[in-house]
């Protein structure tokens, strides 16, 4: 058996509390219930129609003559590249396959878009050879807005390359029966249709069609790695023990932490898995990040020392066996040495990722069952929506957004915040001064979050990290950065809907350059402006601690003012 292990070191009081939660599993029987699709293991409402996922590898594994059949065309076609156009639960899973697997001889290469960054999208752009690209529309509702501008765009951009005639012959849909995406991409004569499962989420959707055509597609063996996969539906099955499912065990720590104030869930993975995180981080935040519950997690934060550490954390290892890190062993066996309570998954080989992500599910909708909410459901990632639309459909109207003013500007830096959190910010003078009353408002058990609507890129990463961990050290709190919009189909709903301990710091940009979405009036700097723009809205009427800081055209420079006013605020003495 290639099952992957569990092991867990936990306080005693937390460890007696995980047994507890156990037993009740044991005895109401919630393991079959949950197999069996019983709503009341959760809240009694529509849980039940959201279990597709369960039985899903099996299914997958009936038809694999479909996942051959697409990888023998695309590979006979020659393509050279494959562009997967998608957000959330469409893109993750194929992002984690392209970053962990890279390009496999003899097949395209795989590619990702998930942000209307207009300086992205042309990044993108200029790594394919659009002549010799096959899209791959990924939407399950079909009414998402950026897969579908994702979709209006490069079909222009292609059809401009290879004529109106073969346009159609270069795109690929992945969405669920009768949406939106199907009518459109019957009508534009795409060459394949494929479709979603309705009872499956999109965060549940990775061994579904929205992961499993994108890995058919870029060479993946798809019958190793559902195999695979399906070892863990096993061993996560409805006779299986709740002491001894690997899924169920792992969901019962994280809800038992949860509900103790342990709500933070930090993603420790070795550099050959290390993009897991991002794929948990929407699964574990979307699922659990609700009604002021649930689980904040915490991925590419780097390894400190016990010490920069609160008591607001669960630590999970996923160790790569075929490649394992020194450094990260030495680190994580320092955490267990000063008690900090740390789950270590040891994963045989890269193709053991669908194990991963089955394990992870059902630890998932058990933590969130443990919880108390409905993990299926994300309707605080709808509010975010619903302001993006209101403020697209005005400039489409208007020609513009609704004008805005800065509390404060400086240093060629506009800050804005709502009227609650200007009143508390209003006595800023600088950028630091602003910093410093914002920063000082994170309490014991908070976290840090830097939302950044900004180019996701390398140099912008490591720019980002640099404030996140001034921040970590200084306040002992758990810190998240995410790319804006991308983790508004992510972690956004934990942030709206879950625990009122975030403190964020959001950042936006003038862009240097802009792309025109056909057929619209609004352009893809106005779709991504609108999304922050909404995003804030919906973290203020929630009452969070928000503050947004708008840079302008020269990104790297400003990004080092602001590390450098971080900095100072940190080490600026309260009176």
């Amino acid at each position: 058996m290639s099952l992957n292990s569990q092991l867990y070191m936990l306080p005693e009081k937390l460890e007696a509390l995980v047994k507890a939660s156990l037993d009740d599993w044991k005895k109401n029987d919630k393991v079959r219930r949950l197999w069996q699709r019983d709503a009341s293991v959760w809240t009694g409402t529509d849980e039940g129609q959201w279990l597709g996922w369960l039985d899903i590898a099996e299914k997958q594994l009936a038809q694999m003559d479909v996942f051959k059949k697409i990888a023998g065309d695309e590979k006979k076609a020659k393509f050279k590249h494959a562009l997967l156009l998608g957000m959330g639960g469409s893109s993750l899973c194929p992002e984690v396959l392209r970053l962990t697997f890279g390009k496999i001889k003899g097949f395209p290469e795989l590619h990702v878009l998930d942000s209307t960054d207009p300086a992205q999208i042309k990044a993108i752009e200029a790594q394919v050879d659009l002549k010799s690209t096959i899209c791959i529309v990924s939407s399950k509702s079909g009414s998402t807005l950026e897969p579908n501008i994702y979709k209006q765009y490069f079909f222009e951009q292609i059809k401009k390359k290879v004529g109106a005639a073969e346009v159609g012959k270069r795109f690929i849909a992945i969405t669920d029966p009768g949406s939106k995406m199907q009518q459109v991409a019957e009508g534009d004569q795409f060459r394949h249709v494929f479709f979603g499962v309705p009872s499956i989420g999109g965060r549940y959707s990775a061994l579904s069609n929205f992961g499993m055509i994108p890995a058919a597609v870029m060479g993946l063996d798809v019958a190793k790695f559902l195999k695979n996969a399906q070892e863990m539906v096993k061993a996560c099955g409805a006779t299986v023990a709740a002491d001894k499912n690997p899924g169920v065990l792992l969901g019962a720590i994280l809800g038992t932490a949860a509900r103790e104030g342990l709500d933070k869930i930090t993603f420790i993975s070795s550099p050959g898995i290390s993009d897991l995180g991002a794929w948990l981080e929407q699964l574990i935040a979307e699922s659990t990040g609700k009604q002021g519950k649930g689980i904040i997690p915490v991925d590419r934060e780097k390894l400190g020392k016990p010490d920069v550490y609160g008591n607001d954390r669960v630590f999970a290892y996923l160790r790569l066996e075929t490649k394992p890190d020194n450094k990260q062993d030495a680190a994580v066996s320092a955490l267990e040495k000063d008690g900090l309570p740390v789950v270590r998954i040891s994963v045989k080989n890269t193709y053991n990722l669908g194990q991963e992500f089955y394990r992870w599910e059902i630890a998932t909708a058990v933590a969130g069952s443990i919880i108390g909410i409905n993990a299926f459901n994300q309707p605080d990632v709808e509010a975010s929506k619903i302001e993006t639309r209101k403020l697209t459909s005005e400039y489409e109207k208007s020609g513009s957004l609704p004008p805005e003013s800065p509390f404060l500007e400086t240093e060629g830096i506009k800050l804005y915040a709502d009227e609650k959190n200007t009143a508390a910010l209003q006595n800023s003078k600088t950028l630091a001064d602003a910093l410093k009353f914002h920063l000082d408002r994170i309490n014991a058990n908070d976290y840090f979050g830097v939302l950044a609507y900004i180019t996701m890129n390398k140099q912008n990463e490591d720019a980002l990290q640099v404030i996140r961990h001034m921040v970590r050290d200084d306040k002992k709190a758990a810190t998240v950065l995410g790319f804006g919009p991308r983790f508004l189909h992510s972690t956004g709903q934990a942030y709206k809907g879950g625990p009122t301990s975030g403190v964020f710091l959001q950042i936006t940009c003038d862009d240097k350059i802009d792309l025109a979405v056909p057929g619209q009036k609004y352009t893809f700097s106005v779709v991504k402006a609108a999304q922050a723009r909404g995003d804030f809205a919906v973290l203020s009427e929630r009452g969070r601690r928000a503050l947004r800081v708008h840079i302008g055209k020269n990104v790297k420079a400003d990004l080092a003012k602001l590390a450098r006013a971080t900095k100072k605020a940190l080490a600026m003495q309260s009176f």
